[in-house]
């Protein structure tokens, strides 16, 4: 006879994420790390009841900003490699909706998280309750519906026996090496609380371990033809390279066959900065080296990356009408991209399979001698990029070049949106596969705090250091706080450059005049200007801080920061202007074909001259 226990929805929910457990190089740990959670209408009575008795099994995390922690719970993910992860539980309404946002990124950039919406009711007997969104047509839509195209699985619970079915499920969508991102599960207040008589062996142990899918015979066959007869063979190395675990795989097998590799911004830190096959960032923030090689090269390998617009300069770095584009990768969706030929598999396996059939394979010696050269140059022109200007204020490079060298070694970079991640990509120096988290593909204003305390629960024995801008440090700071009261230090580095500096030059660049991005063009009279205090705001908050007033400031500060036990925000001006010139490629961001403006019309001239050269 079957075994039961009788337990409401949410504590059958609770026991079972506490049930699962995975695999981490021979080491078995609880596959949710924790769940981050703001009570309110519509979750503190039945999930809020389930987790405070599961609080060994499942630790709880309070936050102060939904989008915030679902940004920290993805951050966890990505630096677990995608291993490990959290759930995310919230109230019906503004709770929910407020990680649409968070799901979206996560669903782009292929990472898990378990997102746990509280719902209306099921049974409709109140509506319309307390914050619900009423469709006029299709009483059965509420505000929830609006994670369904950033979700990878999506469900309603509606009746509290529907979760022997939907959950594995769900693990299996969060756990899956190709399908891999985020799933979302509505939960009605009524049925969180409404009890069924589940069986015991729902809530067995259960262990997950990574699947290694290896290579299709006939396509690696082709692969390995395409190899030995490349003269001058390039490699991308995408985020996949990291969640394969296959960065020491690549440096070896990049160094053997003499081949080149250049980084998205999802596989920085694949390799050393100064591997001796490192080309660099690839793309529209990529180094010089790495675009030229990408352009001239017969043989193109991306590995584990979904070749966004800013890897492939909108399409116009992958190489020439000879080069052939062999796209190694989990996913079905990005296999195909630009017609690729296609190798289907973990790039760990993948390469090595490889590696095993080609050995003696070597790119021409002119190909190595000219990517040593380009290489040696971009090097040079890191450093120029990186070294104080005779400026009143210092530019993004210059502040990243004090910090990178105050955290050269065991510290992680967290950053997101704006002018900063360009700026990293061509020139921070990475030394390790963690130490560099950049979210670039949803591209996210107000990751960049949460991120850092995501990296920080993921990765406690490591420096994480935030840099963010003035403008995503206004959308999203309130888990400075989190990270005080959790004992989760970062350091965080905001630069003031008064706006929405990125924007203004991409604004400026395509032939606008500047309007409505930095302060000094938004507002008529200088003196409606905010003068904002982002040191004495962070203290606010729990944390110490400072503003210095140059670049020896700067490095002085980041040396009492290191000291200290708690988060540390250091304030430093910058110059809205000044951006590494060196580098780079065309992006594709329409003009208006007509104009009042004579510069506008000259950078519409311009546009169509690039798509002429498509």
């Amino acid at each position: 006879m079957t075994q039961k226990v009788r337990l409401t929805m949410a504590q059958a929910l609770v026991r079972y994420l506490a049930a699962q457990f995975v695999d981490v190089d021979g080491h078995e740990h609880p596959l949710f790390y924790g769940v981050f959670a703001i009570f309110g209408h519509g979750n503190v009575a039945g999930m809020g009841e389930a987790l405070e008795n599961y609080g060994q099994q499942l630790p709880v995390f309070r936050a102060h900003n939904e989008q915030a922690m679902a940004h920290a719970a993805i951050a966890y993910a990505k630096a677990m490699r995608r291993r490990r992860m959290m759930a995310c539980t919230t109230s019906v309404g503004p709770g929910a909706t407020n990680m649409v946002t968070a799901a979206a990124l996560a669903h782009v950039n292929r990472l898990p998280v378990l997102l746990l919406p509280g719902d209306t009711f099921a049974n409709r007997q109140p509506d319309p309750v307390l914050q619900q969104v009423e469709d006029f047509s299709a009483p059965g839509v509420t505000a929830n519906d609006c994670f369904r195209p950033v979700s990878r699985y999506w469900d309603r619970i509606t009746r509290p026996e529907q979760l022997v079915q939907t959950v594995p499920q769900a693990l299996s969508v969060l756990t899956d090496e190709a399908e891999c991102g985020p799933v979302t599960l509505c939960l009605p207040q009524d049925v969180q609380a409404e009890a069924f008589d589940y069986p015991e062996s729902f809530f067995k142990r259960k262990v997950h371990r990574q699947r290694r899918q290896g290579p299709d015979q006939h396509e690696l066959e082709q692969a390995c033809r395409a190899l030995q007869t490349a003269k001058r063979p390039f490699i991308i190395a995408g985020g996949g390279v990291h969640y394969s675990g296959a960065a020491a795989t690549l440096a070896e097998f990049s160094a053997r066959h003499g081949i080149p590799v250049a980084e998205t911004q999802a596989g920085k830190g694949a390799l050393p900065w100064n591997h001796e096959r490192n080309a660099g960032a690839i793309g529209v923030t990529g180094s010089s080296a790495a675009n030229r090689l990408a352009a001239k090269s017969d043989l193109i390998l991306a590995i584990g990356t979904r070749l966004q617009d800013f890897t492939t300069g909108s399409g116009m770095l992958l190489g020439n009408e000879d080069t052939l584009l062999l796209s190694i990768n989990l996913c079905r969706h990005d296999l195909g991209k630009y017609s690729a030929a296609q190798l289907r598999g973990d790039a760990k396996r993948c390469l090595e399979a490889i590696d095993a059939r080609t050995e003696g394979s070597q790119a021409d010696a002119a190909w190595l001698s000219e990517a040593q050269d380009l290489c040696a140059q971009w090097n040079k022109e890191v450093e120029e990029a990186l070294a104080p200007r005779k400026s009143a204020l210092p530019g993004d490079a210059e502040v990243i070049g004090v910090v990178n060298r105050q955290f050269d070694r065991e510290a992680t970079l967290v950053c997101a949106a704006g002018g900063l991640p360009g700026e990293l990509h061509k020139l921070w120096r990475a030394t390790d596969p963690l130490s560099y988290h950049v979210e670039y593909g949803y591209s996210c204003m107000g990751y960049e705090i949460a991120g850092g305390l995501g990296v920080k629960m993921a990765c406690p024995d490591r420096e994480v250091v935030v840099m963010v801008g003035d403008g995503s440090y206004l959308m999203l700071n309130s888990e400075i706080a989190t990270s005080v009261a959790l004992g989760r230090k970062l350091i965080i580095v905001v630069l003031d450059n008064r706006g929405f500096a990125c924007i203004n030059r991409l604004q400026t660049s395509l032939g606008g005049k500047g309007y409505n991005n930095l302060w000094a063009s938004t507002y008529v009279r200088a003196e409606d200007i905010p003068d904002i205090d982002f040191a004495r705001h962070a203290a606010a908050l729990g944390a110490q801080s400072e503003k210095v007033e140059d670049l020896a400031g700067l490095a002085a500060a980041l040396q009492r920061a290191k000291k200290s036990e708690r988060t540390y925000v250091v304030v430093i001006d910058t110059d809205p202007v000044a951006s590494t010139q060196a580098g780079g490629a065309w992006w594709d961001v329409p003009v208006a074909e007509v104009s009042g403006s004579d510069s506008v019309n000259q950078a519409a001239r311009e546009y169509r001259k690039h798509l002429d050269d498509r």
